[in-house]
């Protein structure tokens, strides 16, 4: 069964295996070029994600999806790609402390696509943090 709360277990999980990301690839980068070092983290994943999603039991014919799921999980990975390349490039030149909380402004962003495009209503609270987000990420990334 799961719980209302599980998704909380795994965001977090997420944030850890990013801020990994994050320094891995700083020091992963030294020496390389920022988009050769994204095809080969991107090897990496199809290599990994596949032996996952076949073990697991959890392969379906990905022919039978609808036209629709094909479309916004192209539009996805043309977005992901689009990030990666982004990401790796501002770690290349800039420092991960700063990079990383910059990037986490997605968190923002998701919120006010989310308002907009998926009828999501946050709470005044949730727009509260949120708005501390914003606040953070330009204290972290401005210096003075």
């Amino acid at each position: 069964m799961v719980t209302s709360e599980e998704w909380l277990y795994w965001a977090l999980l997420s944030a850890v295996f990013a801020a990994l990301t994050a320094i891995c690839a700083k020091v992963g980068i030294q020496g390389i070029d920022s988009d050769l070092a994204t095809l080969i983290r991107t090897a990496i994943i199809i290599v990994v994600l596949s032996a996952f999603v076949i073990y697991t039991g959890k392969w379906a014919n990905p022919l039978a999806l609808s036209p629709k799921t094909w479309f916004f999980l192209w539009l996805s990975g043309l977005a992901t790609g689009a990030s990666w390349v982004c990401y790796f490039r501002a770690l290349k030149i800039g420092e991960a402390s700063k990079v990383a909380p910059v990037d986490k402004l997605s968190l923002v962003l998701v919120a006010i696509f989310a308002f907009t495009f998926l009828d999501e209503r946050p709470s005044l609270r949730e727009w509260s943090g949120i708005a501390m987000v914003a606040g953070g990420v330009l204290l972290l990334a401005f210096k003075r």
